[in-house]
């Protein structure tokens, strides 16, 4: 990922340095069960040990002398297992005893996930309190409902918030699954077949890496686990984009009732000094479309020729760091938006006036339908009112009270309920006290 879009803790994740001490992590504690198991006699587990433990805490290999190997091996663990070599020394030998190359490059990949999936939920958590703080700031904030961008019935401008909530919500939970997905390794060597030593070895190893063992397994771990995770992350995307889209249409001119914190000396155009622009919403727009793009891309790679193939090795290098990096980026600049959001409520409230009771329509017809009037009737006669209202600028309840049909079933004293805030929101803080108690 570009580094405009990557923050330093989740790049981190990704080097090239950490790669490959979570290999040498792998190849440390196979070394440490065949240890275990007199695989490796005790004297040289004891010399093995220690070096492998100064060569980790040294920072393991260097990158650039993997990176140099390679250029002749053409083979990027066969090059790493090289440079350990060189720094280890003869006791080198029992390093990578038993492995094929996925053994510990899947594995290892596992771990990165783990960490890199940690950070995520982090992100998620602190976008998750801040949703929840704004969702409560603007509860009793009455504001114009609007479906295929129209008005509609008024809604609390706090339920924006709360929904979103809920909705990262889910996003967390399934993260949470998808990481613990991934939460195993494979050291089955060659065709899954543990040829090298049984299902126990493998196990125990993979329990020290904190890791579960794949129950079947090929050359590589099967890539629909990548392949969730990686929808995970397109889904959140897609999350994160309903709330960007949303902000962008509040901050439109015509609507204007909420717009981007504007730090001093922003500017919003090169050519229009008046300009205050929604960058950040646009830009969280577009980081979900790439977002969105890795899925397809994961779902490829699930089909791999018999045992193994390589063709989903170029994808992953790209698509898994930079998802990650580019989500972890995204949500605090989301959470960002979200805790600088200005709501203009008094622009929120003047438009719920100008919109007026024709809003309240829905409960019109209802009511007249609980007096028996029928369905179509009712219908009628509310729309007449509504449309000549919206059309003429008269009063809407005014107009449904002169009615003469309408007047015949409803009351003034009812008519002035059915048209009232207080009716239509009368449920709000029951559905906030169900989410957020």
């Amino acid at each position: 990922m570009i580094a405009r879009y990557s923050l330093p803790e989740m790049t981190a994740v990704w080097t090239e340095k950490n790669r490959y001490l979570n290999w040498l992590k792998v190849e440390e504690a196979v070394c440490e069960e065949l240890i275990q198991r007199g695989k490796i006699p005790a004297k040289d587990g004891a010399e093995l040990m220690k070096a492998l433990e100064r060569l980790a805490q040294s920072g393991g290999v260097d990158p650039a002398r993997v990176e140099e190997i390679e250029k002749t091996t053409r083979h990027d663990v066969i090059a790493f297992t090289t440079a350990v070599a060189e720094k280890l020394g003869p006791i080198s030998r029992y390093v990578h005893y038993g492995l094929t190359s996925s053994d510990v490059v899947d594995t290892a990949l596992s771990l990165n996930l783990q960490i890199a999936g940690k950070k995520l939920l982090a992100r998620v958590d602190g976008l998750l309190e801040i949703l929840g703080k704004r969702a409560k700031e603007f509860q009793n904030l009455p504001t114009i409902g609007r479906s295929h961008g129209i008005y509609a019935e008024p809604t609390a401008f706090g339920l924006k918030f709360l929904g979103w909530y809920t909705e990262w919500f889910r996003n967390r939970e399934r993260l949470e699954r998808a990481i613990d997905g991934l939460r195993v390794g494979k050291l089955s060597g060659a065709v899954g077949v543990n040829a090298h030593w049984g299902p126990d070895f493998e196990e125990a190893v993979l329990e020290r890496l904190g890791l579960r063992r794949e129950p079947v397994s090929t050359q590589v771990l099967p890539r629909d686990r990548h392949a969730e995770f990686q929808m995970v992350l397109g889904l959140c995307g897609s999350s994160m984009e309903r709330i960007a889209v949303e902000l962008r249409h509040l901050q439109r001119s015509e609507v204007a009732e909420a717009r981007e914190g504007f730090r001093k000396g922003q500017k919003g155009s090169s050519a229009m000094p008046h300009k205050r622009n929604p960058i950040s919403s646009e830009n969280l727009t577009g980081c979900a479309r790439l977002l969105r793009s890795y899925v397809s891309a994961a779902m490829e790679n699930v089909a791999l020729w018999h045992e193994r193939d390589i063709s989903h090795s170029s994808v992953e290098r790209v698509t898994l760091s930079d998802s990650t990096i580019l989500l972890d980026y995204a949500l605090d600049r989301l959470t960002g938006v979200v805790r600088d959001l200005e709501v203009d409520s008094a622009a929120i409230e003047a438009r719920v006036q100008e919109v007026g009771q024709t809003a309240f329509s829905g409960h019109f017809l209802l009511g007249l339908v609980e007096k028996g009037v029928t369905r179509e009737d009712a219908y009628a006669w509310v729309q007449e009112c509504a449309l000549k209202s919206i059309d003429s600028g008269q009063s809407f309840l005014d107009l449904v009270q002169k009615h003469a049909q309408i007047g015949r079933h409803l009351s003034a004293q009812e008519m002035e309920n059915l048209g009232s805030m207080d009716h239509q929101l009368r449920n709000v803080r029951e559905i906030f006290q169900r989410v957020l108690p």
